[in-house]
């Protein structure tokens, strides 16, 4: 074979290469379990010490309980349980990318004040779950049906469930509200800043942080996680999953949020089949919309869930 022709067959072998090896480090950094929480961003450091209050008031209640399930595929799954006595309302709660149950203590306060039960799960990949993997919420809704079952088993028939969560929560949550067999218990859903889907979300974090095409990083790491976790990115559609419900939903997106960004959660309300609503929170960036005014966020929530909760 003349050195001219096997030049010519190596250029683009190791093109390939270099390619599946760039994806296969994308989909590690995105993917791949940490066993820490990740440091806040500067934006979110001035909320510090009211964030560690409320962790401090879930840590210390001596009602605090800690859930487990087993997933049909073997992932030993834990949540966070803060019951609040006498009442039949209970607020499942989606945490962020590499945050875990306890980093939602904030919304878990300020819903059992207003009177819910709490759920605050780890998803897999985070905190007491397991997985060597996240699912950005994939994997994470068929364990929601499983933890909505768990908690009407506790409570009884009469349970009244809304789902909320914000980022990679928010997504899960409207991920588990188009699932065609959710329990009636299930009463609506609010979801905080969650992309409308994986796909378009990591295109989007590709171009305006690494400064990349989404092709072909993103379709070569999608079948690498075909083949790692059995689904494709196209599967994760918040929007199609909203399409489907008939849940009433309430969108919060911060207007000036540049990580999830906020047309995803203008393109979350169009697609959602049910009653809705649109709330786009002024000067808030990415998760941050409760912290820029606590009391304006829960009566935000209250007003919509005097509308739309019936328990």
């Amino acid at each position: 074979m003349k050195t001219r022709t096997i030049v010519g067959l190596s250029v683009p072998l190791i093109a390939t290469g270099a390619l599946a090896a760039t994806a296969e480090q994308f989909y590690q950094f995105a993917f791949k379990r940490i066993d820490y929480i990740p440091n806040a961003g500067a934006t979110m450091l001035k909320y510090a010490p009211d964030y560690y209050n409320d962790v401090n008031w879930v840590k210390m209640r001596p009602d605090l309980t800690v859930w487990h399930q087993q997933a049909p595929d073997g992932e030993r799954l834990s949540a966070l349980w803060v019951p609040r006595r006498g009442s039949n309302k209970v607020v499942v709660i989606g945490h962020g990318y590499k945050g875990t149950g306890i980093t939602m203590s904030n919304y878990a306060r300020m819903f059992h004040q207003m009177g819910f039960n709490v759920l605050m799960p780890d998803d897999r990949g985070h905190g007491g779950s397991g997985s060597d993997y996240i699912s950005f919420g994939w994997l994470d809704r068929l364990d929601y049906l499983r933890w909505i079952d768990q908690i009407i088993a506790h409570m009884g028939q009469n349970a009244a469930i809304l789902l909320f969560g914000t980022s990679m929560g928010g997504a899960t949550v409207s991920l588990v509200s188009g699932e065609k067999h959710l329990q009636p218990q299930v009463k609506a859903v609010i979801e905080d800043c969650g992309y409308s889907s994986l796909d378009g979300e990591f295109a989007y974090i590709l171009k305006n942080v690494f400064h990349l095409p989404r092709r072909p990083i993103v379709p070569l790491a999608s079948l690498i996680n075909y083949r790692r976790l059995g689904y494709f990115f196209k599967a994760v559609d918040v929007s199609g999953a909203l399409r489907r419900s008939r849940l009433p939903l309430l969108v919060i997106h911060g207007a000036e949020d540049t990580y999830v960004p906020t047309f995803m959660g203008r393109e979350n309300f169009d697609a959602a089949g049910g009653p809705k609503q649109l709330w786009l929170v002024p000067d808030a960036g990415h998760a941050e919309s409760y912290w820029v005014n606590p009391d304006q966020y829960q009566n935000h929530i209250a007003s919509f869930l005097d509308t739309h909760f019936r328990y």
